[in-house]
């Protein structure tokens, strides 16, 4: 993923949750709906976490310095790592509260109709900020399945949006559900349901995202297909016989580090061993482009005796 795609979906993501939090704002003061204020809570948890994506952007974009040789590349996962943070303790713990407060305290509520077409417009444009993103994320995931994309993506921003997007309207069909029981039961325990429904499955998102974002900012290897297309095209069979030993990680969403021993033809001479290096590392970087930062080292394969 090219930051540029990400901050599509980032930029669209952010306008449609800004709108859709002063909407949910209004209609929760109008109507005095749990789970409207739940859903309010939780787009302006989205905002600022569109916010910091692109900030977490920004950050990572700096060049490399003394300090940081390698770059600032891992600031998006950083910074992912906290929109997940801030998902669950402004999002899923505040509604879990008030969702088991107004569960044990229940308050009437007033004009839901106000709240229903507030929810249906926030509805249209959680939609379109999802499928923004699906459209933004769908060359990238080529054949895998959805869950795959996310468990597997070397880029953050894009499964955070796909996730949070998809718990916004989760949330939202949820408050829609409980408005809308509320206004035929006249029982508005059901507004209170829908808010703690809200808040655990917004943790369980802030979790699966949690645990992404710590993987990846500790440190992720390459993918299985890139692994072995590094390990192919290490390899020319003359010069090159085999690969000794490869670890690879990324040091950003886009940038690759790659370090391997080559068992190198017994009798190449110094210029030789050389140029076969330089072409290994012409053909990696060719082959998985993300391979930007490889260091070889040749030896002679010994087998063990």
């Amino acid at each position: 993923m090219s930051a540029g795609g990400g901050k599509k979906a980032i930029i669209a993501a952010l306008t449609a949750n800004a709108g859709i939090a002063v909407a949910k704002f209004i209609g929760a003061a109008i109507t005095g709906s749990a789970s409207m204020l739940a859903e309010a809570v939780h787009s302006v948890a989205d905002t600022s976490n569109q916010g910091l994506l692109l900030f977490g952007q920004r950050a990572a974009a700096k060049d490399a310095d003394e300090l940081h040789q390698f770059g600032y590349g891992r600031n998006r996962y950083f910074y992912s790592f906290v929109v997940a943070l801030v998902l669950f303790t402004l999002g899923s713990v505040y509604a879990i509260y008030e969702g088991i407060h107004k569960i044990q305290h229940p308050e009437e509520l007033s004009q839901p109709i106000v709240a229903i077409v507030i929810l249906g417009v926030a509805i249209g444009l959680e939609t379109y900020s999802f499928m923004t993103a699906v459209r933004e994320s769908r060359p990238l995931k080529g054949d895998a399945s959805w869950w795959r994309f996310i468990r597997t993506s070397r880029s953050p921003e894009l499964p955070v949006v796909l996730l949070e997007d998809t718990g916004a309207l989760i949330g939202l069909i949820l408050a829609f559900g409980a408005v809308g029981l509320t206004m035929i039961t006249d029982d508005p325990v059901y507004d209170g349901i829908g808010t703690l429904c809200i808040g655990v499955l917004l943790g369980i998102i802030a979790v699966v995202l949690i645990i992404e974002m710590k993987s990846l900012l500790i440190g992720e290897g390459a993918t299985p297909e890139q692994d072995r297309a590094i390990r192919d095209n290490l390899i020319d069979g003359e010069k090159i016989t085999s690969v000794i030993h490869l670890k690879s990680e990324y040091i950003g969403p886009e940038e690759m580090l790659v370090a391997a021993k080559v068992a190198i033809a017994p009798g190449l001479g110094i210029s030789d061993v050389a140029d076969a290096i330089d072409a290994a590392e012409t053909r990696v970087r060719t082959a998985v482009p993300f391979a930007r930062l490889i260091y070889l080292e040749p030896d002679l394969y010994r087998q063990a005796k």
